[in-house]
């Protein structure tokens, strides 16, 4: 990629420097990029803006819902939830198969 980019929507387009969905290769530069996995919302969650307790709060994620996992790592998944796609945060324990 080279020259000015206008980059996608970062609340429904789930990149980071580190890490991005697999779909956006190409209209992102990231470290690596993942096929998210589907996993089930197995108890109430906050989708938050940062992997924090204190981060500010996107939307409730009710248990049933699915979640697009893409980063799991100290006790936070990082993904994005409904079917507007929103990109953030959720403890790792809201989470099934």
């Amino acid at each position: 990629m080279s020259g000015p980019s206008e980059l996608p929507d970062p609340q429904i387009h789930a990149y980071r420097k580190d890490l991005a969905d697999v779909a956006l290769a190409g209209r992102v530069i990231a470290s690596h990029y993942a096929e998210p996995l589907n996993r089930k919302v197995i108890a109430p969650a906050v989708l938050r803006a940062a992997p924090a307790d204190d981060a500010a709060a996107l939307r409730d994620v009710d248990p049933g819902e699915m979640f697009a996992l893409l980063d799991d790592s100290l006790g936070w998944a990082w993904g994005y939830a409904g079917t507007e796609r929103l990109v953030g945060y959720v403890r790792s324990e809201a989470l099934g198969l």
